[in-house]
């Protein structure tokens, strides 16, 4: 897996619990605290979006095999954050009037009880999403390690394959020298052998030319 897709997603999966903290926090509160609190999420999903976009482009120039795995944990990503905006537009949207006010200050502690373990609920739940995220990214780097285990086996195939065929490419020159060595020395076998057949034809014909004078003296 890309270092630098690492880095944005362990951005994201720290943001995104961050998020899920405050959401619950903002659901706690009212008035000018809980309009801020609604604003804080607001911008940390700005900022969880733009990760996104970061690691979706960084995915599409890893290799398809991971590019794969990568998009199909982006789809998550983005699933979750579409769940955290449902939440705080849901947030956002309440507006509890003074009565509803006053009958959760009376409800006492029961209430609060309940408050406290909705709270501990949500806590909970981005724990959890926390751990799954976790483990996402321990399991994409393992499938990377598998990968690159892989590429590094596939290398070195390559590389014998590469010996090999320069070891036959060596031979094949060796053994065109020698070729070339022995038609040279054909060459010069033929061009002796030439010049012997002249030498012997001009030899035979000055004996002949010598017959031939002397049966003429004796004749005469």
């Amino acid at each position: 897996m890309s270092e630098t897709f690492e880095g944005y997603e362990r951005q994201y999966c720290e943001l995104s619990a961050s998020l899920s903290k405050k959401c619950t926090s903002a659901s706690l509160l009212d008035g000018e605290q809980k309009k801020q609190k609604i604003s804080e999420v607001k911008a940390g999903i700005d900022e969880a979006e733009s990760l996104i976009r970061k690691m979706d482009i960084e995915a599409r120039n890893l290799p398809p095999n991971v590019k794969a795995v990568l998009l199909a944990k982006l789809r998550e990503y983005k699933s979750d954050l579409n769940n955290l905006k449902s939440e705080i537009k849901r947030i956002a949207s309440t507006n509890l009037n003074q009565a509803a006010r006053d009958e959760l200050l009376e409800s006492g502690m029961a209430d609060a009880a309940a408050v406290s373990a909705d709270q501990r609920g949500r806590l909970l739940v981005s724990t959890e999403r926390l751990n799954k995220s976790s483990d996402r990214v321990r399991d994409s780097r393992r499938t990377m390690l598998e990968t690159e285990e892989l590429g590094v086996s596939l290398l070195q195939d390559l590389h014998q394959q590469r010996q090999s065929l320069l070891h036959a490419h060596g031979t094949l020159h060796g053994v065109d020298e020698n070729i070339g060595k022995s038609k040279k020395i054909m060459t010069n076998i033929s061009r002796r052998m030439n010049r012997n057949k002249w030498i012997i034809g001009f030899m035979v014909a000055i004996l002949i030319v010598a017959i031939i004078l002397i049966l003429y003296f004796k004749l005469k």
